[in-house]
């Protein structure tokens, strides 16, 4: 089987993490094929099956995985042994212990991984637009620094997600963003008296760099034109059936 995950090959030896494509999984259909959600009508025993695909493949197979119930928010929970069978809400993840591995789900929007290089701590986060809106990235670098990690030592990367020229919005939509911060003007370029086109990817890096994080590594994939290797929601959506996938991605401590 042909690899069916991305990642950073420079950073190998610093932490473990992929970005997981649509492919080399056992779903049907619209979940065709490596669908690692269970909040669809995909049999769950399938969803169970690639899931753990996926954590074969990242050689994470005697580690917890935990994944949150994704909420489109800004909240980030700590998790550790004690809480890690507790269902959790929200949009972000971190944890400090070793044997613990973190998920978020995606079909457009962004996963981000955040870590640091004494490999203490790791972070993942789901940022669609509400997320980002509210500044999730923020968050989670406060989050970060308060368990003591000098910002220098951060590292952020920024999988595949929805990409400007497809992610198409209305006029309401785009002053939704200015009243939060005027300099998110830049971030949308106009398409005609209606519609402008929101750079999702570039206001995230935006977001990271006015937290002092100049460490950034961007996966520089659009899931709706690549939707024969992502799922895309809104590629979906045009096509009149909304029903698609959702791509996991994982990151972990190295052993």
């Amino acid at each position: 089987m042909r690899k069916n995950f991305i990642n950073v090959k420079e950073l190998e030896d610093k932490i473990n993490f992929a970005f997981f494509t649509s492919v080399g999984g056992v779903s049907k259909n619209e979940y065709r094929s490596l669908n690692c959600s269970k909040n669809n009508k995909d049999l769950k025993n399938n969803v169970k099956k690639n899931i753990n695909i996926a954590k074969n493949k990242l050689k994470i197979r005697d580690k917890k995985l935990k994944l949150i119930n994704q909420l489109h928010s800004n909240k980030i929970l700590n998790v550790n042994i004690k809480n890690f069978k507790k269902e959790m809400y929200g949009d972000g993840l971190l944890t400090e212990n070793k044997n613990i591995a973190l998920g978020v789900l995606t079909a457009d929007c962004a996963p981000i991984f955040i870590f640091d290089t004494t490999k203490n701590i790791i972070c993942c986060l789901h940022s669609g637009w509400k997320g980002t809106l509210n500044n999730i990235v923020k968050n989670a670098v406060k989050k970060i620094t308060n368990k003591k990690v000098n910002k220098k030592n951060i590292i952020a990367v920024i999988g595949p997600c929805l990409g400007y020229k497809n992610y198409e919005v209305d006029k309401k939509f785009k002053t939704k963003f200015i009243k939060k911060n005027k300099l998110y003007k830049n971030f949308f370029l106009s398409k005609n008296k209606l519609k402008d086109l929101f750079n999702l990817r570039e206001l995230i890096n935006f977001q990271l760099k006015s937290e002092g994080i100049s460490k950034i590594y961007n996966i520089r994939k659009d899931t709706y034109k690549n939707s024969h290797i992502f799922f895309s929601h809104r590629k979906a959506t045009h096509k009149n059936s909304g029903k698609t996938g959702r791509m996991i991605n994982i990151i972990s401590f190295k052993d």
